[in-house]
């Protein structure tokens, strides 16, 4: 056993996130800390504090310093926490990665955030990471029981960094919010929006880089709670996964506002097991909500609304029949625990109750600033009237309604947010301008609720072929996560401008609204007359491909053409791969999970699948 297999109850003055989960490892030490319902291992709190304890004292020996960021570069899973805790036990700040981001992009985070170490795990050491001069990589190992090692004792104080979450940023690259451990204390401690006690299990299913983690990990460790990691909803059909929930006895869960309304429109009772669950990340459908709560609803339903610099939730409204009667929107509610709000005009002055403003937030929740960026934190982070301590501008329009909730109304600038991300759209336009593809680009959001997706608009470079979209779409492809793709881009023979010589917004945004809505027209019309023997049907004429190309065409609004055209090219996405797979089931009664969509080269591919899961039944 490690010297350190023990917590020691934590000192008067200590302020660390991880000195709330040492006193949960005193107190229930074999209780289950970590579970894997995918077939992963489990800890208990005494396990889990040990691993954490070896990874710290490895740190410190590879020359970690207090407050220096640690990437971390691991899946979903045991290991991830370990890395959480060890890297809070070094007194070092964890940078998660995102898996979905492609190297050119992870290799800029880690040079912006100036890191030198990334935990990788044992079997991904040659990853994306590898070969980065100045990076070294730690693999989060477990060494054997008997190994000897020494814990640092490294002092932290509230506002000692905990973690650091990188956002879209609207200079052309990613900003690093640094969140201290007294905001991430603030989250846990006491909350009013959820409360998880010692018990109880809370899910994990959130992607590491997404700061809904922040509240499913420290939120479940610092109250002895379980962690249960978990498949997310687009990874099984719906129906195996709320039995999965029943199962794993899940009491508390986050889902984007997204996954919701997925939830919602398929099997709205399929909540009705937990005790809490948030929702958040966009404006949450009043439709979707009313059919949640009329088909069994969990205990309490919480419609949660915070950005990363105020430290995942700020706000937060729970959603019953008598509060959402005689509602036309629902809203993002009131303060949390700890928390200040401020409705503002440009100048920062308070407005009129009814009238719309700025949202402001105050408290300890709020972030430190972005990492090595001072003019951009001098702007976003202000002194709090009153109180002269920070507080955060959202750029959130939000109006005060007459019962004394917040209704969120607008953005004051061009940020959107899109599947439960968070999307500078200027980002991806000083992308698209730096493949030298594009003289100019235009991104907007079009649509609404699942519907939603990005689209563009650009006017090639000299040089680059009339067209070019879909080069310039496999360029930022290298470049850019796959959220922050859009999913066309239309070409401009010249670009329209103001009568000062702007850029005229308005009317390309209409552009790309207009020729989105021409693909969509296009794409129900040939629909309903596509025939076996038509252009765009097999030429074999075979019945389980023809009724997958419906299903593509009615799921995707546009035409599938060729039997080796796939679902992501077509502007598919994980959750439509879930809806695809619903519908797949109910017409040819084949058990298809999304992920077989979302892999298959096109429909030809598919239909052999389909027919192999008949075949098998």
């Amino acid at each position: 056993m490690g010297k350190y297999a023990h917590a020691a109850v934590p000192r008067a003055g200590t302020l660390g996130v991880h000195h709330l989960v040492a006193a949960r490892v005193g107190e229930r030490p074999d209780a289950c800390a970590v579970r894997d319902a995918r077939g992963g291992p489990s800890l208990t709190y005494r396990q889990l504090w040990e691993q954490a304890g070896r990874l710290a004292h490895t740190l410190a020996t590879h020359g970690v310093a207090p407050g220096e960021p640690v990437a971390v570069d691991l899946e979903r899973g045991t290991a991830l926490i370990v890395a959480l805790l060890g890297v809070a036990r070094a007194g070092a700040a964890y940078l998660p990665l995102d898996a979905q981001a492609p190297a050119e992009r992870v290799a800029t985070v880690l040079a912006d955030a100036g890191v030198r170490t990334v935990l990788v795990g044992e079997e991904t050491g040659e990853g994306r990471t590898a070969g980065i001069p100045g990076v070294q990589q730690v693999a989060v190992d477990r060494p054997a029981p008997d190994h000897r090692f020494e814990v640092p004792e490294v002092p932290v104080d509230g506002d000692s960094p905990l973690y650091i979450g990188y956002t879209s940023g609207s200079t052309g690259t990613p900003k690093g919010v640094v969140v201290p451990h007294r905001a991430v204390r603030r989250l846990v401690t006491d909350a009013t929006f959820c409360t998880i006690a010692p018990g109880d299990r809370v899910g994990q299913a959130a992607n590491p880089a997404f700061d809904a983690t922040t509240f499913e990990v420290w939120g479940a460790l610092t109250a002895g709670a379980t962690l249960v990691v978990l498949p997310t909803v687009v990874d099984l059909a719906v129906d195996r996964w709320a039995a999965l929930l029943q199962a794993e006895d899940i009491t508390t869960l986050f889902l984007t506002t997204s996954l919701f309304h997925l939830v919602a429109r398929t099997r709205p009772g399929a909540l009705h097991t937990l005790r809490n669950l948030v929702v958040g990340g966009e404006q949450l459908d009043l439709a979707a909500v009313r059919a949640v709560l009329a088909a069994g609803p969990p205990q309490r339903l919480v419609n949660g609304y915070g950005p990363t610099e105020a430290t995942v939730f700020a706000t937060s409204f729970d959603c019953t029949d008598a509060s959402l009667a005689g509602r036309d929107r629902i809203p993002i509610g009131r303060a949390i625990q700890q928390t200040t709000l401020h409705v503002l005009d440009e100048e920062l002055r308070p407005v009129a109750p009814g009238q719309p403003g700025e949202l402001c937030i105050g408290g300890p929740g709020v972030a430190k600033g972005y990492l090595g960026r001072p003019e951009h934190t001098a702007r976003a982070f202000v002194p709090e009237p009153g109180t002269g301590t920070p507080m955060y501008r959202t750029g959130d329009l939000v109006r005060e309604l007459p019962d004394g909730e917040l209704e969120l109304v607008g953005r004051a600038d061009r940020q959107v947010k899109l599947r439960g991300y968070r999307i500078e759209l200027e980002e991806i336009e000083r992308a698209a301008l730096a493949t030298g593809l594009a003289e100019a680009a235009f991104v907007s959001k079009v649509g609404e609720g699942p519907a939603a997706r990005l689209a563009g608009a650009f006017l090639p470079s000299d040089g680059t072929e009339r067209g070019g979209a879909e080069e310039l779409a496999a360029a930022l492809a290298r470049a850019l996560p796959a959220y922050m793709l859009p999913a066309s881009w239309l070409p401009l023979a010249s670009l329209p401008l103001h009568s000062t010589g702007k850029a005229d917004r308005g009317r390309i945004d209409a552009m790309i609204e207009a020729a989105t809505a021409s693909v969509e027209d296009s794409a129900a019309e040939a629909a309903p007359s596509r025939q076996p023997a038509g252009p765009s049907a097999p030429s074999s004429g075979d019945p389980v491909t023809d009724a997958l190309t419906r299903i593509w065409t009615e799921v995707l609004g546009t035409p599938a053409t060729a039997p080796d055209q796939d679902f992501l090219s077509l502007g598919g996405n994980s959750l439509l791969a879930t809806q695809a797979a619903a519908r797949i089931r109910e017409v040819l009664a084949a058990d298809v999970e999304p992920y077989d969509i979302l892999l298959a080269a096109g429909i030809g591919e598919l239909a052999g699948r389909v027919r192999e899961s008949a075949e098998a039944v």
